[in-house]
C-alpha cells in the first residue's frame, strides 16, 4: 500500500471516529439533577374498623433519587366525625407517621406511583359513655405498614396535584386484639422544587 493511500485511509478512519463520538454525545442529557423533591399537604378521608367516617389532613414529601425510585414520608391525622357519646365529646382518631419507598412512572404530566410504607400508628379510642368522669378515652400506639398508590399531576412546573390511596395494616396489641386495617383516600397539592 502506498503512503498516499495509507494517509487517506488514516484520515477517513479518524473522521469517522470523530463523527461517531459527536453522534454519541446526543445520547447524554444536557443537564441532570440529582434529586427530585416535593412537599405538600392533603385532605384525608377514611374508613377503619372502629369508625367509618374518618376525615382529616396530612402532610407528605417525596425524594426521588432515581428516575423511577424514591423515598416517601407521610403523616395522617384522621378524626371520626358526626358521632357523639351523650355529653362526652368525640375523641376517636387515628394518626400515622410513615416512611417508605415508592416506584414512579412518568407519562407527560402524569406520574403514577406505587408505595410500600412502614411506621407508627396512634389510635385514640372511644370514650366510655357511661362513665365520662373516669377519663374520656384511651390512647395507644402500634407498629404498622401500608401499601398503596396514586398519581401526581403536574399542574405547573412547580405545583403538583395528588390523588392517593392507602391500605394500612396495624399490628394487634392491647385495645385492638386483631389489629386495625384502615383505608385512606387523600387529595392534595405539593410544591415541586427545581
Amino acid at each position: 500500500m502506498s503512503k498516499k493511500r495509507l494517509l487517506l485511509l488514516t484520515l477517513a478512519l479518524t473522521a469517522l471516529s470523530g463523527a461517531a463520538s459527536v453522534l454519541q454525545a446526543q445520547k447524554l442529557p444536557t443537564a441532570t439533577k440529582l434529586l427530585d423533591i416535593q412537599a405538600g399537604g392533603d385532605f384525608v378521608y377514611g374508613k377503619s374498623d372502629y369508625a367509618s367516617n374518618l376525615r382529616g389532613y396530612g402532610f407528605y414529601g417525596t425524594i426521588d433519587f432515581r428516575q423511577h425510585f424514591g423515598l416517601m414520608l407521610d403523616f395522617h391525622q384522621a378524626n371520626e366525625g358526626g358521632m357523639t357519646y351523650g355529653n362526652v365529646p368525640n375523641t376517636i382518631y387515628e394518626r400515622t407517621y410513615e416512611v417508605g419507598g415508592r416506584y414512579v412512572r412518568h407519562y407527560g404530566r402524569f406520574d403514577p406511583y406505587a408505595k410500600l410504607m412502614i411506621g407508627r400508628g396512634v389510635f385514640n379510642g372511644p370514650p366510655d359513655p357511661f362513665n365520662p368522669a373516669e377519663g374520656a378515652s384511651f390512647n395507644l400506639a402500634y407498629n404498622m405498614f401500608a401499601i398503596g398508590g396514586g398519581v401526581d399531576y403536574k399542574l405547573k412546573r412547580y405545583l403538583n396535584l395528588r390523588g392517593d390511596y392507602e391500605y394500612q395494616f396495624w399490628k394487634s396489641g392491647p385495645g385492638i386484639v386483631n389489629g386495625l386495617t384502615p383505608q385512606l383516600v387523600s387529595v392534595g397539592v405539593a410544591y415541586h422544587f427545581h
